[in-house]
Parts: C-alpha cells; sequence; structure tokens
C-alpha cells in the first residue's frame, strides 16, 4: 500500500552519533547484515546496486533494528500476548502506530538520513520473506512517498513496520505463517518523468523471447493502481528491437502535488499521444532488464523510473506466476469453453458473434467484475427478455451470449436461428445485417444453426408471436409509466438507507431486492429497444424500395421530440443548473476555483452552496444521477457517486453562455421539411405507411429513453451492494484497496453475502491476482473486431499506422463539416477541455456523453454502429457522425483539422 508523507518543518531526534550504527545498511555499500537482516526488497536493491545497475541511493534499517525497537518500547511482550490471545491484526498495528520510537532507534534512523543527505525520500515496507522465488508479497506491507524532514521520516517508518501486521498481509499470509519481522528501506525519491514496469517473460502467454514493457506518465503508483493509461511495448530479448507497440492516449498521471502529496494531474497535450519512451531509451531499457535477468538467472519483474533521461531500477522480483499459454493464445472463440466443446466444427466455426448495439451498454473492455456480472444477466435475465419479445422457445441461454478478450458478444447466428419464430424476422436477414460491421461478409455467410423448425412448431410460435405482440402494444405506454414511478421509489428508497449499518443477513436481502428489480427493469425496458431497433430497420428498407436516391439516408433524417428523450434532455438540465450557478457567484466560485474532488463537499459546507444542491443538484441526480459510462460495467462510478463531470459541464456551459435553444433547438436547423416533401410525392398508401413507421418508431424510441433510466438505475443499486462488500472486504485486509473490487467475481459475492460461503472461502488472493493479471493482457490486446465469423486472433492483428489521412466507418448522422480535432479519452478530466464546435474523437459513447454532444462540431468514434445511443443522439442534435472507424484514436491527433462526413461515412485530415 503506497501512502503520501506530512512534511514537517523540525527535527524530531537528538543529534549526535548513531548509538546503532550496525543495525543500518548502506544499500550497495560496506556492510556486515546478513541478506535476510535486509528483508525482500532489500537484499534485492543491494544485490543490484553491488551489480553495477543504477539503484537510486538508499539505506536500510534492518530487522534487527526493528527488534531493538520492540523490545526497547516494550511492545515485543505486548504484541507476542496480544496474537496468544488472537488479538485482530488491526488491534496490533494501532499499538505499534501509537507507540513512540525510543530515543536510541529514532538517533539512528536520523543519523544514517543525515548521511544519505536528507533528499526527499520514499520510504519502503521489506518483509522478511517479500519477493522470494515462491510468493511475492508485493503491495502487501506499506510504502510512504515523497518523505521529508526528520518527524515526516520516523512517522514513516512507524508506518511501514506496523503494516507487518495489516489486514491484507495477515490475509495474504497461510494460517500456519507466522508474522515474521520487517526491514525498511530509505530510498532517494525519483520524481518520474516516466516509470513503469517490466516483464523478462510474457507473463500471461509464456511467448519466449519477448520482453514485455508497460510506460506511463508520472510515478507507477498510477500504473499499478490501474487509474491511468499506459503504453505497452514488446522488445525481441535477441535483437532488441520493437516487435510490437501500442500507444495510447494519456490523460492523467500520478505525480507530487504538493511536498508530501502524491495525486493525479493532468499529462502535458504535448506528451499525450506520444511514446511515453523513444526507441533508444526503450534499448537501454532492456539491456538493464537482461542484466537484471542473467545477474539471477531467472525471470523478473522489474520495476523501473525515467527521471530526465536517466533510467533507474526501483524494484526486481522473481515472477511467481506460471505463464498461461492458453490466454495468450486467447479462447479465439466467444464460446465459453463446455460449450464450445458440445458444438459441431461446423458451428464452432461458422457462428457469427457481434458486440454491436447489445443492450447498448456492454461496450468496450470490461473488468472481471464486469464480465462476470454480465453473465449473471445471461443465466437470470436474458432468457426473459427473450419471452418479453414474444419468442416462445428460447433455446440454451448459455448459447446466446459468449465473451472474448474481456468483451461481452451476441451470438447473432443462434439469435436469429431463435427469432425465426416471430414474423417480421422470420427471414434472418432482416435481423443479421443489423448486428453486421464491414469486416463480415454476408455473401459467404451461412447460418450453422440453420433455420428454426417448420410445421407445427412455426404455427405455434407464430401464433404466440402475434398474440404477445398485441398484447404489447396495448400496455406499453402504461408500463413505462409505471417503471418510471417504480424506478424513483427505488432510487429514493436507496437514498434513505445506510449500507454500512447492515449486517450480512441484511445485506443479502438488499441484494436480491435489487436483483429482482434488475429482472424486472430489463424484461420491461427490452421490447421498447427491439420494437425500436425493427422500426428503423423495415423504415430503411422500405426508403430504400419506394424511394430509391430520393430516400439514401432519409431514416437519419427523422427527427423525434427532443424534449420526450430522457437522454437528450438531460443536456438541458445541466444547462439550467448551469444558469442556476452562475446566477450565485460565491456558487461559482467554488465550482470553478475548487478541485473537481472537493467542490461536493465545499458546496455542502457553504450556506448558498448548500442552497444551491438543495434546489437544483438533487432534482438533477435525481432525475439523471445514475448514469455513467458503459453502465453494465460495476466498477464505474455514476454521477451521483462522483458528480465532478456535471461540474465540468456546468464550467463549460457557464463560461460559453449558450442558451436554452442554442442546445436544445439545433434540430431546428434542419426541420421535418425535407422529410415530408420526400413523401409528398408517393402514393397515399405508401405515404401513409411510411409515416405510420416513423411514428411508431419515434414512440418507441422515447418508451425506450424513458425506461432505460430504470435500467440503468437498477445496475446502480447493485453496485452499491457490491462495493459495500468490497469496503468490508477492505477492511478485513482480503482486498488491498476498493480498486480491487474490479477483481471480484459477482458470483462470489452472491455466495458471500448469503453466507454459503466464509470470506476467505469466497475471495482468494490468488483468484484476485490471476483475474487482474489475465484483464492486464487482454487490455494490451488491440481492440477485437464488432463482428467476427468463427474464431479470431488478435495477437495477429494488423496495427494501424499513424500516417493514414482518410479514414471511413458508418455515417450516422448526416451532414458535413470540417473543424479542429480533440481526442477525450476521460470524460472526467477533459470536458472542461472541449471547445464548442470541436470535432469530438474517441473510441466509443454512450448515454453519459450527451452533454458533450450539445455542443460539439461533429462526432467521431472507433466502434459504433447506426442505433447506439450516440448515433441517435447525434441525429437529435444535428450533429455530422460517423462511428465504426476502427483506428480514429490512433490515426487523428488534438488540434488536426479534420472533415467529417456523415452521409458517406468518410473522415479526412485535412491539415495536421
Amino acid at each position: 500500500m503506497t501512502t503520501n508523507a506530512t512534511p514537517d518543518q523540525s527535527t524530531a531526534a537528538p543529534a549526535g552519533a548513531a548509538p546503532h550504527a550496525d543495525l543500518v545498511a548502506v544499500v550497495g555499500g560496506p556492510h556486515t547484515a546478513a541478506a535476510e537482516a535486509l528483508g525482500g526488497k532489500g537484499a534485492r536493491l543491494d544485490e543490484l546496486t553491488r551489480a553495477g545497475l543504477p539503484v537510486p541511493p538508499a539505506f536500510c534499517l534492518t530487522t534487527g533494528l526493528f527488534e531493538l525497537f520492540l523490545r526497547e518500547s516494550g511492545l515485543g511482550a505486548e504484541l507476542r500476548a496480544a496474537e496468544a490471545r488472537g488479538e485482530p491484526a488491526a488491534v496490533v498495528r494501532e499499538s505499534v502506530l501509537a507507540r513512540e520510537i525510543p530515543e536510541s532507534v529514532a538517533r539512528t534512523v536520523v543519523a544514517a538520513y543525515e548521511e544519505l543527505g536528507r533528499p526527499r525520500v520514499a520510504v519502503r515496507s521489506s518483509a522478511v520473506r517479500e519477493d522470494s522465488a515462491t510468493r511475492s508479497f508485493a503491495g502487501q506491507h506499506d510504502t510512504v512517498l515523497d518523505v521529508a524532514g526528520d518527524a515526516a521520516l520516523l512517522d514513516a517508518v512507524k508506518v511501514c513496520w506496523a503494516s507487518l501486521w495489516s489486514d491484507r498481509a495477515a490475509a495474504y499470509r497461510s494460517g500456519s505463517d507466522p508474522v515474521g519481522s520487517i526491514a525498511v528501506v530509505v530510498q532517494e525519491m525519483v520524481n518520474a518523468d516516466v516509470s513503469g514496469v517490466l516483464f523478462t517473460v510474457d507473463p500471461i502467454g509464456g511467448r519466449p523471447n519477448r520482453l514485455v514493457v508497460e510506460a506511463c506518465c508520472g510515478l507507477g503508483e498510477g500504473l499499478v493502481s490501474g487509474r491511468v493509461s499506459s503504453d505497452f511495448f514488446v522488445v525481441d530479448d535477441r535483437s532488441l528491437d520493437v516487435v510490437e507497440e501500442r500507444v495510447r492516449y494519456k490523460v492523467t498521471k500520478c505525480a507530487p502535488l504538493a511536498p508530501g502529496r502524491i495525486g493525479m494531474t493532468k499529462v502535458d497535450a504535448a506528451d499525450r499521444d506520444a511514446p511515453c519512451l523513444t526507441r533508444d531509451q526503450l534499448t537501454a531499457l532492456a539491456r538493464l532488464a537482461l542484466q537484471v535477468r542473467e545477474h539471477y538467472g531467472s525471470e523478473q519483474d522489474i520495476e523501473w523510473a525515467l527521471r530526465d533521461g536517466a533510467l533507474h531500477l526501483l524494484q526486481a522480483r522473481p515472477i511467481t506466476t506460471r505463464a498461461r499459454p492458453e490466454a495468450a493464445e486467447g479462447a479465439r472463440s466467444p464460446y465459453l469453453p463446455r460449450h464450445w466443446q458440445e458444438q459441431p466444427d461446423a458451428v464452432r466455426h461458422g457462428t457469427l458473434w457481434s458486440r454491436m448495439d447489445i443492450g447498448e451498454i456492454f461496450v468496450g473492455l470490461m473488468s472481471p467484475l464486469g464480465l462476470s456480472f454480465a453473465r449473471y444477466y445471461q443465466d437470470h435475465v436474458h432468457g426473459d427478455c427473450a419471452r418479453a419479445l414474444g419468442v416462445r422457445d428460447v433455446g440454451d441461454v448459455g448459447l446466446h451470449m459468449g465473451y472474448f478478450q474481456g468483451h461481452v458478444y451476441l451470438n447473432i447466428s443462434y439469435t436469429a436461428y431463435l427469432l425465426g419464430q416471430a414474423l417480421p424476422t422470420r427471414d434472418q436477414r432482416h435481423f443479421t445485417r443489423r448486428f453486421v460491421s464491414e469486416e463480415v461478409d454476408l455473401a459467404t455467410y451461412a447460418n450453422p444453426f440453420g433455420s428454426f423448425p417448420g410445421g407445427m412448431e412455426d404455427l405455434l410460435s407464430t401464433a404466440h408471436w402475434l398474440r404477445e405482440t398485441a398484447r404489447e402494444m396495448l400496455v406499453m405506454k402504461g408500463r413505462a409509466r409505471a417503471m418510471v414511478d417504480t424506478r424513483l421509489y427505488e432510487f429514493d428508497r436507496a437514498r434513505r438507507l445506510d449500507l454500512t449499518r447492515m449486517s450480512r443477513r441484511e445485506l443479502h436481502a438488499e441484494l436480491t431486492r435489487y436483483l429482482d428489480y434488475f429482472h424486472d427493469a430489463h424484461v420491461g425496458y427490452m421490447p421498447y429497444y427491439i420494437n425500436a431497433f425493427g422500426f428503423y430497420g423495415i423504415l430503411t428498407e422500405l426508403c430504400a424500395k419506394w424511394l430509391g436516391a430520393a430516400g439514401d439516408n432519409l431514416q437519419n433524417r427523422i427527427k423525434t421530440d427532443m424534449s420526450s428523450l430522457r437522454t437528450v434532455a438531460s443536456a438541458q438540465e445541466i444547462w439550467a443548473v448551469a444558469q442556476a450557478a452562475k446566477a450565485r457567484p460565491r456558487v461559482m466560485e467554488i465550482i470553478e476555483g475548487a478541485p473537481l474532488e472537493e467542490v461536493a463537499e465545499r458546496l455542502r459546507a457553504d450556506a448558498e452552496g448548500q442552497a444551491f444542491w438543495d434546489t437544483q443538484m438533487e432534482p438533477f441526480l435525481r432525475a439523471n444521477g445514475t448514469r455513467g459510462r458503459q453502465e453494465m460495467e460495476l466498477t464505474h462510478q455514476r454521477w451521483i457517486d462522483d458528480p465532478s463531470y456535471i461540474f465540468q459541464m456546468i464550467r463549460r456551459y457557464a463560461a460559453d453562455g449558450f442558451t436554452a435553444d442554442d442546445i436544445m433547438g439545433r434540430s431546428r436547423a434542419r426541420q421535418e421539411g425535407d422529410v415530408r416533401e420526400v413523401l409528398g410525392g408517393l402514393p397515399l398508401p405508401r405515404r401513409k405507411t411510411l409515416e405510420g413507421l416513423i411514428s411508431m418508431y419515434a414512440l418507441c424510441s422515447e418508451l425506450r429513453e424513458t425506461t432505460r433510466m430504470s435500467m440503468i438505475t437498477s445496475i446502480w443499486l447493485v453496485r452499491n451492494v457490491v462495493y459495500e462488500v468490497g469496503r468490508r472486504l477492505v477492511d478485513e485486509g482480503v482486498l488491498h484497496c476498493l480498486d480491487e473490487v474490479a477483481q471480484l467475481d459477482f458470483e462470489d459475492v452472491r455466495r458471500y453475502v448469503s453466507g454459503e460461503l466464509a470470506v476467505h472461502e469466497a475471495f482468494s488472493r490468488e483468484a484476485v491476482e490471476e483475474r487482474r493479471r489475465v484483464h492486464e493482457y487482454h487490455n494490451r490486446l488491440p481492440e477485437p473486431p464488432l463482428t467476427f465469423v468463427g474464431e479470431h486472433d488478435s495477437t495477429r492483428a494488423v496495427r494501424p499506422v499513424k500516417d493514414g489521412a482518410r479514414l471511413t466507418g458508418l455515417g450516422s448522422s448526416p451532414g458535413r463539416i470540417v473543424g479542429r480535432a480533440r481526442i477525450v479519452e476521460d470524460l472526467v478530466w477533459q470536458a472542461d477541455e472541449f471547445q464548442a464546435g470541436e470535432i469530438l474523437v474517441t473510441r466509443h459513447t454512450d448515454a453519459s456523453w450527451t452533454p458533450l454532444f450539445a455542443i460539439a462540431g461533429g462526432v467521431v468514434t472507433d466502434i459504433g454502429s447506426m442505433l447506439s445511443h450516440s448515433s441517435i443522439v447525434s441525429r437529435e442534435f444535428n450533429v455530422p457522425s460517423v462511428v465504426n472507424t476502427k483506428h480514429a484514436t490512433q490515426t487523428i491527433n488534438t488540434g488536426d483539422m479534420v472533415m467529417v462526413d456523415g452521409d458517406t461515412g468518410v473522415v479526412e485530415i485535412v491539415e495536421g
């Protein structure tokens, strides 16, 4: 665990000769301390320094000094008695922290610090068995960064000593393991420009002759915590050539914010899309890594830092986990292993997979927790969603969805086979082609499942579908009203509850309630989504058939009433909140002047701010607060959990002086006149048919947006319980920090709160680490295609080149515009950078991006489809949009002048 130091101005220990200098070892210098007395980390750094490798200057407080501290403070006997009584580790730890360091020990520490030159230092725990060949203990004990001054140093040393009894270290040890002893390394702080890790062998795939490098801007703590984006390189250990490279857009870094304070800050704009390391720096780093591997004769996990062009080695430990070649190869099919084994070759190699629009919330790479929650949805909810569409036989729900390299896919072949029971999709092409991107040629595709059985089965299924569809038409509006009322009730009830005070049994009851609501909200929402989808598809086909060239893209020029679309209206509501803030100078002063993470707290601590919060923020959050990005991903905070994005948009809307008409009236620039003009030339029956389809599409779109809030609120409710469990696991030392909730399995959480499993049965450290490693491996791979047939090998994917000047995708909202591009990777950190009229370029969007669409000149995404939320919202705001360009974020740079043609689906870099 890494913490920040509290700076001090005083000297805490008296000056004078160190009375126990023999219990301090200068790392790499002359000393008589045994390797075990330095602890795992200290011994390693001592060896690396003696080998002539660039390790920052450091000294090590040996285990002997720690044991002297225990004796002279009287803690030794006290702690042995506490352990014999079975006292919790946290109680023992607090006893250590509460005790003063004896004078002779303090003088010894201060004297060593004086000899080092009294620089700012990192104080790192070095337990006896840490970084061994069998167990790394990585992250189990504490590190305190950016320490300066005697008193702060002594406090940091005590924190490291006490971490021997941290909950997480106790949880990591097996029950029979003794506590052992601990040393402390005090090392000159390297405020790195770039830092990262290097594995001398592929830690997941085990591919030979591969040095794997991950590099981030700033301190490595940002990379370890998963809070920053990193570049990925693979270097051949024979030629030292870079054989793989993936440069990500980097928005934030971990860095010193003030003396003794480490936190997140922005990466300079010029460095965001540039590689963290040059080829020469990668070569130098690779050479150092080979020296370390040769020195130890085994594969190594190395932490390094780059400061002012100089490389520093911060740590090296043996790689303690076995490579998994099957993970590197990837299960090349999204079928789960059991289902893959059960399928004949024709199905294995002929299944069409797609992740276009599936639920519109399974977007992009998902965490292990997110994937396991998706599997819960598949096993317990998806079948009933299919039944709500009038499907009589839902088949094997285990075949409906698949999982590939951390992404969720819909089995289009099997779903199309089952939807053959419904009249509109009796011809499978009507469904299949809506989920196919240009990667797949439907001319050569044949459904390996065939078509749904004919005869009596068809008659029964058709009758069932007709009956259910007629019923849906009668109840759809009433159900939507009921879903709105229920959502507000559940939301208000959840805001009143205090989950932290609930027993495990009460948490189980609450989770059961929320999962029931999750089921009902999704089943209620699905008909609106599919019917909007269906009417859009029929409209597209009939426009092409009856109108010819005049009907090209007509379905994308149809406007609904923007005020009735819940997602679009959220932009207007943020504008209204911004105007209310602007009318209160004190409120705007807080919103504009405070760090984002402190705005909410400062508003509520101020009388005028509290009034603004009660009258403006609370109603807005009640209506919109459960929104967030990638909403089926439980790890992502919602607006109500972290309103930073809202404050960014308030700043932007207030500064730019928009009016409500500017935001909501953009669609009036193109009224329905052109649509009516085209339809006016049709015979009356055809015109009435198309007008009826337009009306039904608009109605279903409106109901879809209205009820979507119920669906995403149900996910937020489940998230609340999962994170309350996570907080308790952190308190018990099972998890290092709350970020590790992302590595849990949702089924384990369910079984734990139900009382079926004890905490250590449900959440093993080894499982958490394995899921993290596999997730990191998936994150390094190129984005898998939106659609493919059979199997796909991402390790052999062709990577885009940076000098491409023309991209083609799907034109999802018509119009043509030229403007400056801005790459947006992180909404919260970049919303204040986005300027009105700029071209928004990002990997993918969802409903949470709507406030930016309201001021964007155009939208370009790497992935997406005609019916994703981003496409629909772009059309409503009259913003030209091109989606599914695949490589826009890797080809376009912020500041490039680009042309976006939403009719042809072309994006060109006009001026780099």
